[in-house]
């Protein structure tokens, strides 16, 4: 498949009424580090003060990595009618021990939130994901304080699983929630 950039990439462009899902590039950096910048979205995310240019690159890096190794991993999501990027929705999987399985995951960026886009790239996410990665089950991992994402959730048709602290955020238990086919 040819990416973003016209270069070759294993990571699919898909569509939505709105949205272009589509492989990260080098251009997205600037506006990848301000959407994680954002007080908003460091706070739901638990992303700490010291995230810089240097961690989003790498979490791009990361994200066309997982597609590359995977066949699966996040998108970047471009608003249609603007072209600009406005966040991250996909399917995650980190090589974690506990990590329950293939997670469906977003971030918008604090000035789209409540316009559905977080709904609307989850579901073409839970749709990819049953019917292109063959997954059974999915999961999504949520701080209990994101209420947001919660509601994205359910709205997607997850529930909750169970509560429990995952190895790489000792700090607090995340929401396991899920969705079979």
């Amino acid at each position: 498949m040819v990416g973003h950039d016209g270069k070759m990439s294993t990571c699919p462009t898909l569509e939505t009424e709105r949205l272009t899902m589509r492989a990260f590039s080098q251009d997205d950096l600037d506006a990848y580090f301000d959407l994680f910048s954002t007080p908003e979205v460091s706070s739901a995310l638990a992303i700490p003060a010291s995230f810089d240019r240097e961690q989003a690159w790498a979490q791009m890096a990361f994200f066309l990595g997982q597609w590359e190794l995977r066949g699966t991993g996040l998108w970047a999501l471009e608003e249609k009618a603007t072209g600009r990027l406005v966040g991250r929705a996909g399917l995650y999987q980190p090589e974690r021990a506990d990590w329950p399985g293939l997670e469906v995951g977003w971030a918008l960026h604090p000035e789209v939130w409540g316009l559905g886009y977080a709904t609307e790239a989850g579901a073409r996410s839970v749709q990819y994901g049953f019917s292109e990665a063959g997954a059974e089950r999915l999961f999504s991992c949520i701080l209990p304080e994101n209420v947001r994402s919660q509601a994205v959730a359910k709205r997607l048709g997850f529930s909750l699983l169970e509560e429990r602290v995952l190895s790489h955020f000792p700090q607090m238990p995340h929401g396991i929630w899920f969705l079979d086919t």
